[in-house]
């Protein structure tokens, strides 16, 4: 049987979707369509009990992307004691490096997206309705990250805003019951060349049948 899809630019489409910050293109706008094409084909994400709960606020305004930039600065600052504690190798310094001049540039990134859920229908109050509402959320968004790479763009997925969750939610009119869950900064990169990162082999990370150290 043939493959449904040509498996050499699926592979590298889901091998080099980055967490991308320094190559934000931060003087290109980003076109409103360009954002509800990716967001139409995130909608096709599966969802708890088909329930498509989801809302994306999309943030453009400059001035509102100002307040969100200047409350995630306020936040990263403390990147750099969790970056002494968690960065031990080279990859890994560099992801901080890239945290920290996000945290110093977000206002100038020309887009800002926020997806909600509404977990009304669940409430978060054991791990098993906490899966249901985040599986209905978190596939989307990663739709949404690989529809964007696809048409020449990056972001990254951030969620340190969600310490100030109430002060963004009043910023942003986001009603009582959703749940933001991301912080996305937006933009066209500077080049399209991503490699995959260095993973170690997947049979380090599998178990067949039963849990294996």
């Amino acid at each position: 049987m043939t493959a449904a899809f040509d498996l050499s630019i699926t592979d590298r489409l889901l091998s080099t979707t980055r967490a991308v910050r320094r190559r934000l293109d931060l003087k290109r706008p980003v076109e409103r369509a360009v954002l509800l094409d990716c967001i139409r084909l995130s909608q096709q994400a599966p969802t708890a009990s088909n329930t498509q709960r989801w809302h994306w606020v999309v943030v453009d305004d400059p001035e509102k992307r100002q307040v969100l930039a200047t409350l995630y600065r306020e936040l990263s600052a403390g990147l750099p004691s969790a970056r002494a504690e968690f960065a031990k190798d080279l990859q890994t310094n560099r992801v901080y490096d890239s945290a920290e001049w996000l945290g110093e540039n977000l206002h100038r990134v020309p887009v800002q997206v926020i997806p909600c859920i509404d977990e009304q229908p669940w409430g978060i109050d054991t791990r098993a309705t906490a899966a249901t509402v985040y599986g209905s959320i978190l596939p989307a968004v990663w739709s949404f990250q690989l529809a964007l790479r696809s048409r020449g763009l990056g972001s990254a997925f951030t969620t340190l805003h969600l310490y100030r969750e109430e002060e963004v939610a009043k910023l942003l009119g986001i009603p009582d019951g959703f749940l933001q869950v991301a912080l996305l900064p937006v933009a066209y990169t500077v080049g399209v060349d991503f490699k995959p990162a260095q993973r170690p082999p997947p049979e380090t990370v599998t178990s067949w049948n039963a849990w294996q150290d």
